[in-house]
């Protein structure tokens, strides 16, 4: 197969995908989207059977998905599932609509809304952008007065999503949380993400270990990934003390370094295989 590859900067795993599509017999197809031209009145589509987008910056992977769908290029994800992965909100309405346990969420618009929603909740609360990736800007309110401050200075900034209050319970958890891997209805591989601060994103210095895939876990994951369209994808669990594992949130675009290094698991070729058997039937 002629493979197609989008991308905007070239990390671990543009290149390893690359590397992985090579050795598999097939033809890679690299696309770096930013010296490109798209004429959007002409269909003249990419050649390629399928193209696995791996921008890092979301809208122009947005974009460029949206450009190569309107080809007739069938794109690894699709525009829809970027779409409902990158959207918090989204996400969570996907998932409480098939019952797949969240930690508890609520949207408010204005402060005080969001106060009450804290005070029903319990402190400490967790406020989120409703879009955004590697833990920035979540911060955590301990009490009404934190949670206030944490408010304002959203409501000060330019982007109007930010005015979008996304509050969630805090949850208890060990010193970790778990990133699974949903390829295609299957989950070959998770990993631990360690740390002793309360966000463990490894952009922010989350160690990586070695996660055992159970049949909890793995039931969890292909429903959570069922639900959000399929494809290939990240989703990140919390272990709650008090409710079992919650899936927290879900990536379009994800990151494997890590979990190659610490697992060995062949994860691009994974990818890849299962990507052209699903493009084939």
């Amino acid at each position: 197969m002629n493979i197609g590859l989008a991308y905007d900067v070239v990390r671990f795993e543009e290149k390893s995908l690359l590397q992985a599509i090579n050795h598999l017999g097939h033809v890679s197809k690299p696309i770096h989207v930013v010296d490109k031209e798209f004429w959007i009145n002409e269909a003249n589509g990419f050649d390629a059977d399928f193209i696995i987008q791996r921008c890092v910056s979301f809208s122009r992977a947005l974009a460029t998905t949206t450009i190569f769908e309107r080809y007739g290029n069938i794109v690894v994800n699709n525009l829809d599932v970027l779409r409902n992965t990158a959207d918090k909100l989204i996400t969570t309405s996907m998932l409480a609509k098939r019952n797949i346990p969240t930690p508890a969420t609520a949207i408010a618009f204005n402060k005080q809304t969001a106060l009450s929603i804290a005070r029903k909740m319990g402190f400490p609360v967790v406020v989120k952008p409703v879009s955004g990736s590697w833990g920035r800007n979540i911060a955590r309110a301990f009490d009404e007065q934190s949670l206030l401050d944490i408010l304002e200075l959203r409501e000060n900034m330019p982007n109007p999503q930010m005015k979008v209050h996304y509050v969630q319970e805090h949850v208890d958890k060990p010193e970790r949380d778990i990133r699974a891997f949903y390829v295609w209805g299957e989950v070959p591989v998770a990993i631990y993400r360690v740390s002793k601060m309360w966000k463990t994103n490894t952009a922010l210095g989350g160690r990586a270990q070695p996660c055992p895939v159970t049949d909890e876990l793995r039931e969890l994951v292909v429903k959570a990934g069922d639900a959000l369209g399929g494809g290939v994808l990240g989703v990140d669990i919390l272990e709650s003390r008090e409710k079992g594992l919650l899936v927290n949130e879900i990536n379009g675009v994800v990151e494997f370094r890590n979990t190659v290094l610490v697992t060995g698991y062949d994860l691009p070729s994974k990818i890849v295989e299962n990507t052209v058997k699903v493009v084939k039937r």
